[in-house]
């Protein structure tokens, strides 16, 4: 499944938000091809190590690398870094004047400079992938939530990442949209992408992730295949954080 070096390796990452220590100390590598997915408690510092990857969030100490090269910290090399890494969070963040079709094809066409024709042709193909071809030329307030998001994740892919990070990709969801959005980034776990998933769908934990990360605190807890880490987790902390969610 994983060949060679690691796609994505953070050393000893640190990092502080004032005297609030978010990330303490994590180390995680995550090998081509692979789905990671990232629970635990609200607070513990999922989103921060997910934005951490694609340099939203500068950390403290400590290195990160994509792709054998450790993050610029700025310029054009950022901008590159930016594009090979496809991100999706809770809110949308789509243009509301533009089309669907137009923001699919808004970050290859201004950013990478290919022409308009070519974009135009993979983002139609990219939206029927995620099934909203017939949604293209509506804005984006006509679409439901999952639909948005679904959107979303398109406009990702059409940059062609290395890998692709989703922050809590459902969390602002209705709970019926939800399952057509995993069912997307199901089918792209399937595909082979690399993906880090910070997500409170235990399901799709259990189901899509090669390896479970539950953090806690600002630290990596633990870090095991899911078949593992549902039926035996070896800390106090997941135990009783599977206890409270399972249950409901």
């Amino acid at each position: 499944m994983t060949t060679g070096e690691p796609l994505i390796v953070l050393d000893s990452v640190n990092k502080w938000f004032g005297p609030l220590h978010v990330l303490n100390d994590v180390s995680l590598s995550v090998g081509r091809g692979e789905v990671v997915v990232v629970i635990g408690p609200s607070g513990s510092g999922k989103s921060t190590l997910c934005r951490a990857i694609n340099r939203l969030e500068p950390i403290t100490s400590g290195t990160i690398t994509f792709d054998g090269r450790p993050l610029p910290a700025e310029g054009k090399a950022l901008a590159k870094l930016r594009s090979e890494v496809g991100m999706v969070f809770q809110s949308f963040n789509l243009f509301a004047h533009k089309s669907i079709v137009q923001n699919v094809m808004l970050g290859p066409v201004k950013v990478r400079k290919e022409k308009p024709a070519v974009v135009r042709e993979r983002a139609m193909a990219l939206l029927d992938r995620v099934g909203i071809a017939n949604q293209a030329d509506k804005f984006p307030a006509q679409l439901s939530g999952g639909q948005q998001q679904r959107a979303a994740i398109a406009r990702a892919l059409a940059m062609q990442p290395k890998a692709m990070l989703f922050d809590e990709p459902t969390s602002a969801l209705d709970p019926e949209m939800v399952g057509e959005v995993l069912e997307v980034m199901t089918s792209l776990a399937r595909d082979g992408m690399t993906m880090v998933v910070v997500t409170h769908e235990m399901g799709f934990a259990r189901h899509a992730a090669n390896r479970v990360i539950f953090m806690a605190d600002g630290q990596l807890v633990e870090d095991a295949p899911p078949s593992e880490f549902f039926a035996n987790p070896r800390s106090e902390r997941a135990r009783d954080f599977l206890s409270k969610i399972l249950t409901h």
